[in-house]
């Protein structure tokens, strides 16, 4: 990758209006919990073996019947219209190149049939449970019917984190505030990329299900929110796996015991997750408790994770730790919108190329080959 991490963001950053660059950058309230996830990395070391013969490279992992050329999946991520037109295709089409996976979020700006028309094989799909059992319904069985292999089930977002520097953005709920119009302003680029011809992008998804005057900006947003389900709850997650009969993984979880008991409903995973620290602050890192949920699940329950992952590096420390796959979101947001599509692929490739080299170097052929002795704790 021509740009290190840190210097990917640096370039999302130029090339955005203040506003939406942290809202993708941000996190709840002092952000410890979003400082924390890209710190915990440091607190293990590789320990490699020497003198094998590690030449014959295989990374691909079976996730159930899905089949992925890398550990790696585009995480889920909302509006991502905000920066560029047609952002949620261009990730689906860099997923589909790499052979990796794509899941598409509730919230995102293109609808499941448009990123269906990508003709991407492994496309998930994300859902957050709303309030109108119908809809929720529908949005499950839109998702087969453009089949999609998988349902994501996201938990942790029933109540949502306060983002303080997002909303410092803002005059009064979803209105700019007059600095960050005068920024935008500045921002001409982003402009013609982003709003012309269609103006503010709406919510694909959706848009079978909001008010009219609610169809684009960031007014969905607030009706959405409004619209999710808080009496949220396992008899909530029973229901949901009596209507779709493909893959299912919950995610959002923190704990052993939330683990057992999706495990208890017949999912067949589930996604370790913090939210990438936008939801509760001062929560731990989903790396903190992998090796111990692992434990407690047992080899064949899938376990995903996500937050803070930026290096191949950081990804094969979770695979060494439990995890099947890692879920990649902040990475890739830096790249659509610092450089569109073609950014997207780089990136991709050079995680996938950084975990296989990662292999390598710890003297391996395949990820069945990683091993906790490769690991020591700071």
């Amino acid at each position: 990758m021509k740009l290190n991490p840190e210097q990917l963001r640096a370039k999302a950053r130029r090339t955005l209006p203040h506003f939406a660059f942290d809202y993708i950058d941000g996190g709840a309230e002092g952000e410890v919990t979003l400082n924390h996830n890209k710190a915990i990395f440091q607190q293990w070391r590789f320990l490699p073996s020497v003198l094998r013969d590690s030449s014959q490279r295989n990374i691909g992992v079976a996730l159930g019947r899905t089949q992925l050329a890398a550990p790696l999946l585009v995480a889920p991520t909302g509006y991502n219209g905000m920066l560029r037109n047609q952002s949620d295709l261009m990730l689906a089409r860099a997923a589909a190149q790499a052979g990796i996976g794509h899941i598409q979020s509730t919230v995102s700006t293109a609808s499941i049939e448009d990123i269906q028309a990508t003709g991407h094989q492994e496309r998930w799909f994300q859902l957050y449970v709303l309030k109108d059992k119908q809809v929720t319904e529908n949005l499950i069985s839109r998702a087969k019917d453009a089949g999609c292999t998988a349902l994501v089930v996201s938990v942790d977002a029933v109540h949502f984190g306060h983002r303080e520097r997002d909303k410092q953005h803002y005059r009064r709920p979803m209105k700019l505030s007059f600095p960050a119009l005068c920024n935008v302003a500045m921002k001409p680029g982003w402009v013609l990329r982003t709003l012309v011809p269609h103006g503010m992008p709406g919510f694909g998804n959706l848009k079978p299900y909001l008010p009219a005057e609610k169809q684009q900006g960031a007014g969905g947003a607030t009706y959405f929110a409004q619209q999710m389900d808080q009496t949220l709850s396992w008899e909530t997650l029973a229901w949901i796996r009596s209507l779709w009969d493909g893959a299912l993984y919950v995610k959002g979880i923190m704990t052993v015991d939330d683990a057992l008991m999706v495990q208890k409903i017949g999912a067949q995973g589930i996604v370790l997750s913090n939210h990438g620290g936008r939801q509760l602050d001062c929560t731990a890192s989903p790396m903190s408790v992998l090796a111990s949920v692992r434990a407690a699940v047992g080899d064949e329950f899938i376990i995903l994770i996500d937050s803070g992952f930026r290096r191949g590096t950081d990804v094969i420390k979770a695979l060494i730790l439990g995890a099947n796959a890692v879920l990649i979101g902040r990475p890739l947001l830096y790249a659509v919108a610092a450089g569109g599509e073609a950014l997207a692929n780089e990136v991709i490739t050079a995680l996938v190329q950084e975990v296989d080299r990662t292999l390598a170097q710890l003297g391996c052929n395949t990820l069945a080959d990683l091993r906790p002795e490769m690991l020591q704790i700071r």
